[in-house]
């Protein structure tokens, strides 16, 4: 039986690894640069849906619908504009928070874009059809069950 004395160290094991992977700085750089971006494009879509409602007839989500198309535009921008100007270091900051915030539905119209254009047009459509019908199916279950539980 070993008895441990004061002075022999423990050895803790380091909770990173230096080798050719993300980097912490990466990371948290940017982790920052999608929190910022997502607060702008959040407060960016909160902006124009209010506007939205003001201006327009009650009923219909011309606000949201609205976001979801100029939020997939300017993804299509953004896509081909940053990798043509080797910009990809701000990819975080502008596509996954700037527009994601602004707009998910940006990210699902690149994702299906890019599906179609690689030529497969099955999985596109079939990518289309789940996320639209399993996202609204999962909404009524969201709501269904909430209004069951805290109703």
């Amino acid at each position: 039986m070993q008895v441990w004395r004061a002075e022999r160290q423990i050895r803790v094991p380091r909770l990173t690894i230096d080798r050719a992977r993300a980097t912490d700085a990466g990371m948290m750089s940017a982790l920052l640069q999608v929190a910022v971006g997502g607060a702008i494009g959040s407060c960016l879509r909160y902006g124009v849906v209010l506007l939205a409602q003001r201006l327009a007839a009650p009923g219909f989500p011309v606000g949201v619908l609205g976001v979801n198309v100029i939020g997939s535009f300017l993804m299509g921008l953004a896509v081909v504009i940053l990798a043509q100007r080797g910009a990809g270091q701000i990819s975080p900051l502008v596509m996954t928070g700037l527009l994601g915030g602004f707009t998910t539905f940006s990210a699902f119209s690149l994702e299906a874009f890019m599906l179609w254009e690689r030529g497969q047009a099955m999985a596109a459509l079939g990518y289309v059809g789940l996320s639209v019908g399993l996202s609204i199916g999962a909404l009524i279950l969201g709501v269904w069950l909430a209004r069951g539980f805290f109703a």
